[in-house]
């Protein structure tokens, strides 16, 4: 390479991914002053962060492999309006992931899970803040609660599991039946007879403008944006010296991997061969919708998210495995309207053309529902920074400050043991 990864004496940093997670973290590192350019293979804020609901819960310290969740499955992949699909010629890739998924289910194993998110996750609101508000952008997000609706007491009953892990890990919240319930939030369906509230949840009005605003704040601080894909590292030993790119070498003496589910080969060629897989999410939004919730509602049975968002009603969730390859499959989205429509029904029967939009996007999911924070094992220089599955907007801002203290050889706010590449 021509030239050296150090310039009057600041720190050259390499991020890649433009997401959440990786914005957050070119973001933090810039603070620290560093040199940082931002490496994305395509939009900031196009990948995960452009379709999720958007969703700010410290609450979401649940793992998604629960004791029981096995016993779920069947019934989830023969009903068409389920929240689980599965692509049967991609199994055989899958199934390693889902043994590992299983064996993550336990009751030990999913409070241990639940206490290493707790401090990833506390209040995803206020972390975000200072980006925001420097940002010039405090209004994208708000603190006005998530609310959790089942139809019957046994379907509330099921999910006892979570909410005592919520408690040990002093997540509170409030339940509301019926009534309370009904005058609470009056355009939910009367079918929902209990909600639980989180408070302190929050949510943003446009995950792909928060994430872009961001970044625009980074480069305008001095940050560098590099439209490129990463292909590998340079190195001379355990020592880093660039990123290997598609438009040439990238000086670098310290890199972040953030590139959500494209992260895995690009741990592998550093020695982790960590068990990424990729959760396919869908959503639909409908523009200047008939009625919609003050505040972000999950259906627990249906497992879809409702947020109301600048651009219209957003309804998003579904789990598709099949890859980062297969074409979409839109009845998925369709799905979600139909969902929308038995939560909500004052949303009309039909929409014309041009009201309605669907988005299919890759969650990068590991199967203990823990992402992987920490170094590389063959390269000290590189820190890891992917994995979150559903939480990673939510963990954004807290991963990012992690993944700085790594690159500063700082010593982290919480424990990164959790999330180490090697625990598996």
């Amino acid at each position: 390479m021509a030239s050296s990864p150090r310039t009057n004496g600041r720190r050259t940093v390499a991020v890649i991914g433009g997401g959440a997670v990786g914005v957050a973290t070119a973001s933090f590192l810039l603070r620290d002053g560093h040199d940082v350019v931002l490496i994305e293979r395509g939009g900031i804020g196009e990948g995960a962060s452009f379709g999720n609901a958007g969703c700010l819960n410290p609450s979401s310290v649940v793992p998604m492999s629960m004791p029981g969740t096995l016993a779920k499955v069947p019934g989830y992949l023969i009903d068409p309006l389920g929240p689980l699909s599965i692509r049967w010629r991609y199994l055989p890739t899958l199934a390693p992931w889902l043994a590992r998924f299983v064996r993550a289910g336990t009751r030990a194993r999913v409070e241990a899970q639940a206490r290493a998110l707790k401090p990833l996750l506390y209040d995803s609101y206020g972390a975000w803040l200072p980006l925001v508000r420097h940002a010039g952008a405090e209004g994208l997000i708000l603190r006005q609660g998530h609310l959790v609706v089942y139809r019957t007491e046994q379907d509330f009953a099921g999910d006892a599991l979570g909410y005592q892990l919520r408690r040990d890990n002093g997540i509170t919240f409030d339940v509301l039946r019926e009534d309370e319930l009904w005058q609470f939030e009056p355009s939910i369906s009367h079918d929902y007879t209990i909600g639980v509230l989180f408070q302190q949840n929050g949510h943003t009005v446009n995950p792909n403008r928060l994430v872009r605003t961001v970044a625009e704040a980074f480069q305008r601080d001095g940050g560098r944006i590099l439209a490129a894909e990463a292909k590998g590292f340079l190195r001379e030993g355990a020592t880093l010296r660039g990123i290997e790119t598609d438009a040439g070498a990238i000086p670098a003496d310290a890199a972040v991997v953030a590139a959500g589910a494209h992260s895995r080969r690009l741990a592998t060629s550093l020695g982790d061969d960590v068990p990424l897989d990729t959760e396919r999410g869908y959503h639909v939004l409908i523009a200047d919708p008939e009625t919609a919730p003050r505040l972000p509602i999950l259906d627990a049975s249906a497992k879809f998210v409702s947020t109301p968002m600048e651009t219209g009603l957003r309804l998003a969730g579904t789990v598709e495995f099949a890859g980062l390859d297969a074409p979409p499959n839109w009845q998925r989205a369709d799905y979600l309207l139909t969902l929308g429509r038995r939560l909500f029904p004052g949303l009309a029967a039909h929409y014309p053309e041009g009201r309605v939009s669907r988005w299919m996007g890759f969650r990068p999911s590991m199967p203990d529902s823990l992402p992987v924070i920490g170094r590389a094992s063959q390269c000290p220089d590189v820190a890891y920074a992917f994995g979150h599955g559903h939480v990673g907007l939510a963990a954004g801002a807290r991963t990012g400050q992690a993944a700085a203290d790594l690159i500063a050889g700082r010593a982290p706010a919480f424990d990164l043991t959790p999330f180490a590449p090697t625990r598996f």
